[in-house]
């Protein structure tokens, strides 16, 4: 019997055309048979977080369905950031595209290549605030995400686009 699990994923980045970038990479997610996505958030807009001497950022996230595990789905992430021309060569710099696993259901784990949940999710607005727009009852460290989100400072995160379905139209 193949398990079906729910995971969500974290997209951004601030070089050339970021919601194209990402709409590609979830494209490319929802293409792999075993990789279904279930819902996208709006994108905003946000301020470089790290490294703040940056172009500001492009954010959303979704919510998948997969078959894969965290190391697999992983692999697929990284494929659609290569697909995208990502370079890593500052840590929290600019990028094209990122794809981050920010919780995989039912995991727990603190690999050197894989920590789930994503261990600094909850000190980002421009993780959490779109995390609650598709996840709003997702309980990270015993709070709802809305609760995270109506905790966090979110002014300076400008909401780009309402459609939910804006990365199929790209």
């Amino acid at each position: 019997m193949t398990v079906v699990t729910k995971a969500w994923l974290g997209l951004g980045g601030n070089i050339g055309n970021v919601p194209s970038a990402m709409a590609n990479a979830l494209q490319r997610l929802d293409h792999d048979a075993d990789i279904s996505i279930t819902s996208v958030s709006p994108v905003y807009k946000t301020p470089p977080w790290g490294v703040e001497d940056q172009a500001w950022f492009h954010n959303c996230c979704a919510e998948i369905e997969t078959i894969l595990s965290p190391e697999q789905l992983l692999e697929a992430c990284q494929e659609a950031e290569r697909e995208g021309k990502r370079e890593r060569i500052v840590r929290w710099g600019p990028r094209t595209i990122d794809v981050d696993i920010l919780v995989f259901e039912g995991v727990e784990q603190n690999e050197q290549r894989l920590t789930l949940p994503h261990p600094r999710m909850l000190e980002r607005a421009f993780v959490i605030v779109p995390l609650a727009d598709i996840a709003s009852s997702l309980v990270l460290q015993n709070k709802e995400c809305r609760e995270w989100a109506n905790s966090m400072d979110s002014s300076d995160l400008e909401l780009i686009s309402t459609d939910q379905d804006w990365w199929k139209l790209v």
